[in-house]
C-alpha cells in the first residue's frame, strides 16, 4: 500500500496494490501488520457499511472525549467526497479540511484519527461506504458540526437545494459555536 500525507496531521490517504487481470482485480483492503507499521498502531473494533443515494451529504460527526474515534474509510460501491475537519483545540490547522474522492474503482481509502470531525457526500447514484472504528460507538459522546457552514469551506459538490441530511445533522451548530474537548496534545490513536 502507498501511503499519502496530507496537510493535516495524521490524516492520510491509503492506495492499495491492486492486481488486474483478464477475471478482474484482487486487492488487500486491509492488513494489520502494514497498517501497524506504514500509519499507525490501531486495534480497529467495529466495521459499519451504509448504503446511500445521490445528494445525502453524512456528517460531520465525531465522539467525544472518551470515547473519540479514529476511522478508516473507504467507499465499495459508487463514488463519494470524503471530508475530515482538524477540530483539535490548538492546533495550526484547527478548522481546516482535506477532501478526498473515494470510488469503488480508485480503491482509495482514507485513514481520519482521533480529533477530526468526518462526514462524507455521495456523489454517484448510490454509493456503499465502509468503515472501521478503534473505539465502539457511544451515543451519549455522539455529536458534530454543521455540514455547510461557510467558516469551513467544504465545496461538497452536491448543489444545497439538493443535499439530503438528517435531522440530526441539520440541526448541528457551527464550528464557532462549539466547545471541544480533544487537545493538540492528546493521542491521535
Amino acid at each position: 500500500m502507498e501511503i499519502i500525507k496530507t496537510e493535516l496531521e495524521g490524516v492520510v490517504i491509503i492506495e492499495p496494490r491492486v492486481f488486474k487481470d483478464a477475471r478482474g482485480y484482487f486487492f488487500e483492503s486491509f492488513s494489520q501488520r502494514e497498517f501497524n507499521e506504514k500509519v499507525a498502531p490501531i486495534n480497529f473494533v467495529q466495521d459499519n457499511e451504509s448504503m446511500s443515494v445521490y445528494g445525502v451529504v453524512r456528517g460531520l460527526h465525531y465522539q467525544r472525549m472518551p470515547y473519540t474515534q479514529s476511522k478508516l474509510v473507504r467507499c465499495v460501491k459508487g463514488a463519494v467526497l470524503d471530508v475530515a475537519v482538524d477540530i483539535r483545540k490548538g492546533s495550526p490547522t484547527f478548522g481546516k479540511h482535506v477532501a478526498v474522492e473515494l470510488t469503488a474503482e480508485n480503491h482509495r481509502q482514507l485513514f481520519i484519527p482521533r480529533g477530526f470531525a468526518h462526514g462524507f457526500a455521495v456523489l454517484s447514484d448510490e454509493a456503499v461506504f465502509q468503515y472501521k472504528c478503534d473505539n465502539f460507538y457511544a451515543p451519549q459522546a455522539d455529536t458534530g458540526i454543521q455540514l455547510f457552514d461557510e467558516a469551513l469551506g467544504i465545496d461538497w459538490r452536491i448543489p444545497v437545494e439538493k443535499a439530503i441530511l438528517s435531522e440530526k445533522d441539520l440541526k448541528q451548530p457551527l464550528l464557532c459555536e462549539k466547545a471541544f474537548d480533544f487537545d493538540i496534545n492528546d493521542k491521535l490513536y
